[in-house]
């Protein structure tokens, strides 16, 4: 069993930080608190800012304005080999010339590490990440997962307080990826490393993270919550459409004997709930619904005890394995996303091209949003 020695990490803090370059503002007055200890995940578009922000805090890059703290300490200009944190880039940037032992024990030689305490910390490293015995193995012969576990080695033997991870499962296969996933929650528990994981893939981060941003295509922060709640309860259409899949219906608040129903053109008022009613929740305002494909039933029979039905026609039908997605034609001529999971040995019926489908779903389903 390894022992991993554990102290005191620190977080980061980052205050009212701007970059600009020639080609316009790329992120702008940003405000951001990544607590100690964290698996941390930073998602958005590709173009959002995301890698330059990582490329800030490891001071790869330069502020235009703003600050950096790790904890209380101002490390906005401090040099990258001054500060206590490291980089897994995309690439893995591996010295080719160097076996996996040197290209782990690179930044020790350069601290001047005394060579018994320097292989003692590069064997822990190695056994850290399960590559005990490829020491001696030439990077250039080892698999996309090797290599990749070869740069975590690097980045954690000297024991930084702060990784940043800039989409290091980018270059892996599916499979591979969803192991290494695995493996890098084990590795971050382990460690007790603040993690700060930059993807724009959401699978990935609403695998790893304790915590996630997500960055807008203008380079600000759209909600910052645990990845059940940003999935769950999205704060605004931009997030419900990148985290996940989902529908829109856009239509009008109405209040009708005490229910709230949002009417909108060519189909039935949808009956909604709300659990605190915002100040814009206000009869007459123009909203948005977020109906999240699995949410919604579907079935060609009628099915009692559902708050909301609609009726359409089945249009196309994928099959994902797990479940199989179906796009539905309302009478309105919208067309709804529909996931069903998948019960082919318990099977209750089957939907098949140009069906008349009912669609059924709660009020607790509806995720209301104004913008």
């Amino acid at each position: 069993m390894i022992v991993v020695e554990k102290r005191k990490m620190r977080g980061i803090r980052i205050e009212n930080l701007s970059k600009s370059r020639e080609e316009g503002l790329i992120i702008d007055n940003l405000s951001l608190e990544i607590p100690h200890g964290q698996f941390f995940a930073l998602l958005g578009p590709s173009g959002c800012g995301k890698t330059t922000l990582l490329r800030l805090l490891a001071g790869l890059d330069h502020a235009t304005s703003g600050k950096i703290f790790l904890d209380d300490e101002d490390i906005t200009d401090v040099p990258i080999h001054k500060r206590h944190i490291k980089t897994v880039f995309q690439n893995y940037a591996l010295f080719s010339h160097f076996n996996v032992f040197e290209n782990v024990a690179y930044s020790l030689r350069l601290m001047g590490v005394e060579e018994k305490e320097l292989k003692a910390r590069v064997m822990h490293a190695l056994r850290t990440v399960r590559l005990a015995g490829h020491e001696g193995k030439s990077t250039q012969n080892l698999s996309g997962g090797q290599q990749q576990r070869v740069a975590l080695a690097r980045a954690i033997v000297s024991r930084p307080d702060v990784l940043l991870l800039d989409e290091p499962l980018a270059a892996l296969d599916l499979k591979l990826k969803e192991q290494m996933l695995v493996e890098l929650i084990d590795l971050q528990a382990k460690l007790g490393t603040t993690f700060v994981y930059v993807t724009h893939d959401q699978a990935e981060a609403l695998t790893v993270a304790d915590t996630m941003a997500i960055m807008n295509t203008s380079g600000k922060i759209e909600q910052l919550d645990s990845p059940k709640k940003i999935y769950e309860y999205p704060a605004t259409c931009f997030v419900a459409n990148f985290v996940g899949s989902t529908n829109f219906i856009r239509g009008t608040l109405r209040r009708q004997n005490d229910i709230l129903e949002v009417e909108s053109e060519g189909i039935p008022p949808i009956k909604i709930y709300v659990s605190s009613e915002k100040n814009w929740m206000i009869p007459g305002r123009r909203l948005h619904l977020s109906i999240r494909p699995e949410k919604i039933k579907i079935s060609k029979s009628f099915i009692e005890g559902f708050a909301n039905v609609l009726e359409g026609k089945v249009m196309s039908i994928i099959y994902y394995g797990r479940s199989t997605g179906y796009r539905v034609k309302l009478r309105s001529g919208r067309i709804l996303h529909v996931f069903a999971q998948n019960e082919e040995h318990f099977p209750q019926e089957t939907i098949d091209y140009d069906d008349h489908v009912y669609l059924f779903f709660q009020k607790e389903n509806i995720i209301v949003l104004e913008h």
